[in-house]
């Protein structure tokens, strides 16, 4: 996937930006104004501050326009939210810079320096190191088991987006259209086994049989991408959009300084007080017919804390989670309500939810100062059984049948990470740290065996027995804090990143992007009244922090050239 907070991303290179912002470069006189044009940005986010540090740093801004940030939360960086978690640098939200061949996030990153740091940070060594895969159980697999689904997987997903053709043995060719991704990857594996004609490769384990075993593999695949995705399932992922998504070339990377840093730097251009914080809008009101009202501005903001202010253009950079709940019928976020074809593009898009579980260790990962103790935590993928397997443990909650990996941040580090998305992720905001950590032990000790109660298991060379410590069979992993986001349930998000829905398309991400009111329904009134921004208005770049970049400049691109800046 692709995402804000975690997968794979977008675009090619220095194209991008260029094709993103929508406009071609061009000298012209600016455009003579009797006042100055206010503009209000909704949101101190990347979007949102992308697109007040162009406006204000643009050559004859500051004689042109009256900008100001409103954000409704007590911090800028919106999805972006750099915290420590028991003395260690961690991201609660934007985790990854999606390839760095032309990503201008990265660009700033290096810019500034802050890719390199003297203290540790979360995926500092990005997760390249040895992991291991149990399944249900106990039982260790081994590469041979693991890495023919493994590769049938990102065959299958290279495929639907668009990275190589389809092989007639493993595919059946066919119009994809309405399919979802979750159903194109099943019918895959179908095919995968119908390619071998029902000829054993290699034995089941125990209680496991080859294609039970197989199948659950393959499930720890598609769990992996729903936190890419953000799609609570993939049969809710629109199969032919996947292959407008853009990636970026190059290794995906971690900012060894926080994200946060990126957001600082970019705010740093605009003056005090122009970023206003607590400042949540609860209604828009706007003209589609100004020439029925003689007003100055035709858009009022009204503010939580009672007050309001009047704009002549408002750039909105919510999520669309909040447009979602902004334009249902209990809701008056717009006044009048959009249009049938804005209101139409938000309802399909998919905003599913992503959140981060971060977990300590009540004891350190190493013994001491030794370096080569053994008292390590494993790097952990968990194959789940099926939920129509007689042989699931009935102890292990429903939340944790999902999670694919829960590893240490970096090598080493006595802080444990797990992903959670859809129903998972939302059953995660409602527990108590208490019930959290119980629910984590249970399901390590279902799959972490002592060698005492599994005597087919060897000891690998840390001197583990499937992941607990083979010294007397007594050390067992405590765990004692807990952290999570919480995105799902914050009013001013209501989820994490955007996703193409079945029933959706790129063409609802090109209409989330047009601004209102619509040229050909107003000819003759002043444009660029409400413009949207945003990563879920971005067709080929949605999810992502860079998509979000992209969308500002292209909101404030659109302003300058309306005013003949650009």
């Amino acid at each position: 996937m692709a995402n804000l907070f975690s997968s794979s991303s977008s675009s090619s290179s220095s194209s991008s930006s260029s094709s993103s912002s929508g406009f071609s470069l061009s000298i012209q006189a600016p455009k003579m104004v009797e006042k100055k044009a206010k503009i209000v940005i909704i949101g101190a986010g990347m979007a949102g501050l992308m697109a007040a540090n162009k406006l204000y740093t643009a050559p004859g801004s500051k004689d042109l326009f009256d900008i100001a940030v409103v954000e409704g939360g007590g911090r800028i960086g919106g999805r972006i939210n750099t915290a420590e978690f028991m003395g260690e640098r961690i991201e609660m939200g934007a985790t990854w810079i999606h390839g760095i061949g032309g990503s201008p996030i990265h660009e700033i990153a290096d810019r500034i320096g802050a890719l390199n740091s003297d203290q540790p940070w979360e995926c500092m060594d990005g997760y390249s190191g040895q992991s291991t895969t149990v399944a249900e159980g106990g039982v260790e697999l081994s590469p041979a088991t693991v890495d023919p689904i493994s590769t049938l997987f990102k065959n299958l997903m290279d495929f639907a987006q668009g990275k190589i053709a389809g092989e007639s043995n493993i595919l059946h060719q066919g119009n994809y259209d309405k399919l979802s991704v979750g159903a194109f990857l099943r019918q895959g594996l179908e095919s995968y086994w119908l390619s071998r004609n029902g000829v054993t490769e290699v034995n089941g384990c125990g209680e496991w049989s080859q294609k039970a075993l197989e199948e659950a593999i393959f499930a720890m695949y598609e769990n992996n991408q729903r936190t890419y995705t953000s799609a609570g399932e993939l049969s809710t992922l629109d199969f032919v959009a996947e292959s407008e998504y853009q990636m970026f070339p190059g290794e995906e990377i971690t900012i060894a300084k926080g994200y946060l840093s990126v957001i600082e730097s970019i705010a740093s251009v605009l003056p005090p007080g122009l970023v206003q914080l607590g400042k949540k809008v609860t209604k828009i009101e706007w003209n589609p017919e100004p020439e029925s009202r003689n007003i100055p501005t035709p858009v009022t903001l009204h503010f939580a804390d009672g007050s309001h202010t009047s704009a002549d253009h408002v750039i909105v950079t919510v999520s669309l989670g909040v447009l979602k709940a902004g334009t249902r019928e209990d809701s008056a976020l717009f006044n009048p309500p959009l249009p049938s074809f804005k209101t139409e593009a938000i309802s399909r898009l998919g905003f599913g939810v992503v959140n981060k579980l971060f977990l300590r260790l009540s004891q350190p990962a190493n013994d001491g100062d030794n370096p080569k103790s053994n008292n390590k935590f494993p790097c952990l993928n968990f194959v789940f059984h099926q939920p129509d397997s007689e042989f699931r443990r009935k102890k292990i909650p429903w939340w944790m049948r999902k999670i694919t990996t829960l590893q240490p941040i970096y090598q080493n580090s006595s802080i444990l990470l797990s992903w959670f998305a859809g129903e998972e992720a939302l059953q995660l905001e409602k527990l108590k740290d208490e019930e959290i950590i119980n629910g984590v032990s249970t399901t390590i000790s279902n799959f972490l065996i002592p060698r005492s109660q599994n005597e087919n298991s060897e000891s690998d060379s840390n001197g583990w027995s499937n992941g607990h410590r083979n010294r007397n069979d007594t050390v067992e992993f405590q765990l004692n804090q807990v952290l999570k986001s919480q995105w799902g349930s914050d009013p001013l998000f209501q989820g994490s990143y955007s996703y193409v829905a079945v029933g959706s398309s790129g063409e609802d991400l090109d209409a989330m992007a047009e601004p209102l009111p619509r040229t050909e329904e107003s000819p003759k009134a002043p444009l660029l009244q409400i413009l949207f921004a945003g990563e879920a208005t971005h067709r080929t770049h949605y999810s992502t922090t860079h998509g979000a970049y992209f969308s500002g400049l292209r909101e404030a691109n659109r302003l300058l050239h309306h005013y003949n800046c650009i």
